[in-house]
């Protein structure tokens, strides 16, 4: 790709660095719960499932470079954000917990940590989602702009 500056950067790696935060969301979350032994919510448990599939599947794609995966994995990324999303409110608005309350284990409403009064674990989970909706959605336009000029300069 000849065409220079961020968006040939993004076109040219979007996908590995979307896999890199779906790595880190994945560690992140398997060091809170097996190593500082914060026993996850059922929520939380829903969150993982839409994200542990997407380190396999943005790792393959990334190696091959098959861009095909982003119809595949944005999906689940849009599910687990809104998941994620519910989950933050529930911890800030109270009578979303009387609504659907956890029932057993851990509840869904309580917050293990809150780190500058508003981060919690399922903020950063919806960071983690939104930055690789964000990744997978700006980086295969950026792909195929790049891909465009570089046709275009190709016919002159």
């Amino acid at each position: 790709m000849q065409t220079g500056g961020f968006k040939s950067f993004l076109a040219k790696y979007y996908l590995f660095l979307a896999w890199i935060v779906a790595i880190v969301a994945t560690g992140g979350s398997l060091y809170l719960s097996d190593v500082l032994k914060f026993d996850p919510c059922k929520l939380c448990w829903f969150q993982r499932i839409f994200m542990y599939p997407q380190v396999i599947l943005l790792g393959i794609a990334a190696y091959r470079s098959d861009r095909r995966i982003v119809g595949y994995v944005l999906p689940l990324s849009i599910i687990g954000g809104l998941i994620s999303l519910y989950h933050y409110a529930e911890e800030h608005i109270p009578a979303l917990a009387r609504v659907t309350p956890c029932t057993t284990g851990v509840p869904c409403n309580q917050a293990y940590f809150e780190l500058l009064g508003f981060i919690t674990i399922p903020f950063m989970a919806f960071v983690a989602f939104a930055l690789i909706a964000l990744l997978l959605w700006r980086g295969s336009r950026a792909y195929d702009e790049v891909a465009d000029a570089e046709f275009a300069y190709d016919e002159e």
